[in-house]
């Protein structure tokens, strides 16, 4: 088949096209090269995809990419949870007016397009999801100023105050973003579903949790946690982490995702959903930079700060049963996970850019002084 891959040579998308070449598919990856992203082209794109170097909201070059396409898988993204706080037009320009470009295009352009895959994010949960011992599962909302700056950092029940234990977050958590990132990646979502729904392209949400693996920029101060922490500890520098270091994520490898998105093509049981793509398993802050210290053989402890950042949850890791049914198994552990990782990083330039970057947020009050 005749495939788009929109952001195509970025950290995902990237992983996503060999694994559609491994399956023998003509590959188009559309790509704007976003300079915070990539300094140059990467030397690990696909020779056996084409490359055509667009913006997303260029209607012009997508629609000539768009109109030969049998399945599309939409990546393209700008990705930074704190600075889309205070870029907002970018952000808003690039994830919900692009998307709104792509959509308008299949909408009144003449295209072969039968399916449509767009990369959603937890981040549209906000906080996860919580039981309490008292009134069951509750969805509490971000934590008051007050009880941060108490240095409080659990999460109390919303009905009756009692501090809540995390549990897996499922696809039927009522949406909550917490940032202008996470509010375009569920624009994302929902407008992709509803155009597909409304003239018959079936299309699947897919709501990666917390990705990791090689090629993550571990020059962008604004990628994941992993990629980040790398980038200090390879500069002989310690991973700064806020709050006390026990929040919890859900981390999964780049080649699981890749693995979500071919099931997504393929499997019309998908057609018209969301689906969590993650371990099903929480992992602490601090313990994704005790390892990271570790496989890079420094000795360096991680510096807990005890600040919070405006926005940030306390827990959410995925409940992974829905697409699981449908055949989905991660297959990389976080041990084996984070050595791809480390083993790719010892061999990437890492400019450590987080200082400048937390300064940035500190500036805009964005970050506890």
């Amino acid at each position: 088949m005749k495939i788009l891959v929109t952001g195509g040579v970025g950290f995902i998308g990237s992983h996503l096209v060999d694994a559609l070449i491994e399956k023998d598919h003509d590959v188009t990856m559309y790509d704007y090269l976003e300079p915070q992203v990539h300094a140059k082209q990467p030397d690990y794109l696909n020779q056996s995809a084409d490359f055509v170097r667009g913006d997303i909201r260029d209607r012009n070059n997508l629609k000539e990419v768009v109109e030969d396409a049998d399945v599309i898988f939409h990546q393209a993204a700008m990705v930074g949870v704190g600075q889309s706080m205070y870029q907002i037009e970018k952000y808003v320009d690039v994830n919900t007016l692009g998307t709104a470009k792509l959509l308008d295009i299949l909408a009144n352009e003449e295209h072969d397009v039968k399916k449509l895959i767009v990369a959603s994010s937890m981040s549209i949960y906000g906080e996860g999801k919580y039981e309490c011992e008292d009134c069951g599962i509750v969805y509490p909302k971000l934590r008051p100023e007050e009880q941060l700056k108490n240095r409080e950092w659990e999460m109390i029940c919303p009905n009756c105050g009692k501090i809540v234990r995390p549990v897996s977050t499922d696809e039927n958590k009522p949406l909550q973003p917490t940032s202008i990132y996470a509010i375009t990646k569920k624009d994302q979502e929902e407008m992709c579903l509803l155009t597909g729904r409304t003239y018959g392209i079936p299309t699947v949400a897919l709501r990666y949790f917390n990705v990791y693996g090689p090629r993550q920029s571990l020059s962008n101060p604004y990628t994941g946690v992993c990629a980040i922490f790398s980038s200090r500890i390879k500069n002989d520098k310690p991973p700064l982490i806020f709050e006390d270091g026990l929040q919890t994520r859900d981390f999964v490898s780049v080649k699981d995702i890749a693995q979500a998105n071919l099931l997504a093509m393929e499997n019309s049981r998908m057609n018209y959903g969301s689906f969590n793509v993650g371990t099903g398993s929480p992992i602490s802050i601090l313990s994704i930079a005790d390892t990271l210290i570790r496989l890079y053989g420094k000795a360096l402890k991680p510096e807990i700060v005890n600040k919070y950042r405006s926005g940030d949850i306390r827990h959410c890791y995925a409940d992974v049963s829905k697409i699981k049914k449908l055949g989905f198994k991660p297959q990389i552990s976080f041990e084996q996970g984070m050595k791809e990782l480390v083993e790719w990083g010892e061999s990437q330039e890492a400019v450590d850019r987080f200082e400048e970057a937390h300064r940035e947020l500190v500036s805009k009050g964005l970050v506890e002084q």
